[in-house]
């Protein structure tokens, strides 16, 4: 290509520094808040989709590596968090301490440098240590404390990572308090107000033991993402189950499909009735790539035009799931040649791109180099819908795809 468009990621991933809790907890709760610990690691594994890590005391033997301790919780900090800037074959399941991260993994001026070797103009974060929609929150036990822990979060992304010194090229995505759908949505109007316009959401609740979509408890929820142009951001193992075949199977089998969970949890909300309810609700499917969405929509366009009447969904999804698609929902994928080769059964409208820094699977700092060798066949102004103008058009970002919130140079 004579030109490739300045990317706009709306998928990488920020690693939080030490502070951000211990700075912005009521002072009776910063020793027992999120907090970093250095200490060994006894032992880890990760097998059938499973991460189990086991941190050992002081003066034990073992690899040295930050861990972030918050209740029973002993989660470390690993090279896959970080992985950018090493060689594929070195990159192992390892702890790590801050030291031996790339800078750009916590550090806003660093982030913009490496964003600028990337050819990125600007990127949304999941985060690292809540996990990817706030599960560890959730899963405390002081529920006082795990609001307490969300809205602080929420205050560093907005105003320190997002803050003046990114000048409006880091997009806020922000977390609510799962266990409560009114609570949520208190979050989602509190952080509206002041600009932010995405929020994180598990792939499938049940898996952590909260209500489907096919209830109305998420509703206050989800009326307060439709009234505020809120964007439902849902990531690969946001529901802190990744897809695996057996106790046994190796991490590769469960990268290979991790698209799976994506996958079923689009074919929840089409037949969920959510979008006829809350006719400007926007969702989008981080790192979860795009080529299997065409099946998916003609096998649900089937089973609702054959099927609807026995198949519980006659009376709430009034139109195609593939109409509902279009409206509704965003495909996000950072290397997949076959769904780019597809691109007309899926809508040059329903697709964007990302860079998945700083994880090992990150395209990063190449990013440019692949969009260019997989879109070389489409059109100039399908390559910047995809790389650039749907982001701005979902997120509410300026014409040069600046978030235009309190970091904004605007």
């Amino acid at each position: 290509m004579e030109t490739f468009p300045k990317i706009i990621s709306v998928d990488d991933h920020t690693v939080e520094p030490p502070n951000v809790w211990r700075d912005r907890l009521p002072s009776r709760y910063r020793d027992i808040g999120p907090r970093i610990v250095r200490a060994p690691l006894k032992e880890m594994t990760f097998l059938g989709g499973k991460f189990a890590p086991v941190m050992g005391a002081p003066g034990d033997d073992g690899p040295i590596g930050d861990w972030w301790v918050y209740e029973d919780l002993h989660r470390p900090l690993t090279r896959l968090d970080t992985a950018v800037g090493y060689d594929r074959d070195e990159i192992k399941l390892e702890v790590i301490t801050y030291e031996q991260m790339r800078p750009g993994s916590f550090s806003v001026p660093d982030r913009l440098a490496d964003m600028d070797v990337n050819h990125v103009q600007s990127a949304l974060c999941f985060p690292t240590f809540p996990r990817f929609c706030g599960q560890t929150f959730t899963e405390a036990e002081d529920r006082e404390l795990g609001l307490l822990g969300v809205r602080a979060y929420n205050d560093w992304m907005v105003e320190e990572w997002c803050g003046p010194d990114a000048r409006g090229r880091l997009i806020p995505l922000t977390l609510i308090p799962l266990w409560d759908a009114r609570l949520a949505a208190a979050e989602v109007r509190r952080n509206a107000a002041r600009g932010v316009r995405a929020v994180a959401f598990s792939e499938i609740p049940p898996h952590l033991g909260l209500p489907s979509v096919h209830t109305d408890e998420w509703d206050p929820f989800l009326q307060a993402c439709d009234e505020t142009g809120t964007v439902i951001a849902m990531h690969i193992g946001s529901s802190s189950r990744m897809p695996s075949t057996s106790a046994d199977a190796p991490p590769a089998v469960g990268s290979t499909i991790t698209f799976a969970n994506c996958c079923f949890s689009m074919v929840d909300w089409l037949m969920s009735g959510k979008f006829e309810r809350f006719p400007n609700l926007k969702i989008m499917y981080a790192e979860g790539q795009i080529g299997w969405i065409p099946y998916i929509l003609e096998r649900a366009d089937v089973v609702w035009e054959e099927n609807r009447g026995w198949g519980g969904v006659a009376d709430k999804v009034l139109r195609p799931p593939s109409e509902l698609f279009a409206g509704h929902v965003f495909g996000c994928f950072f290397d997949d040649a076959f769904g780019l080769k597809n691109l007309d059964s899926i809508g040059v409208g329903n697709v964007l791109y990302e860079t998945d820094y700083p994880h090992s699977d990150s395209t990063w700092p190449k990013s440019r180099e692949v969009g260019e060798a997989q879109m070389g066949h489409l059109a100039p102004d399908a390559v910047d819908r995809i790389v650039r103008g749907n982001a701005i058009d979902l997120l509410g970002l300026t014409p040069d795809g600046l978030w235009p919130g309190p970091g904004s140079a605007a």
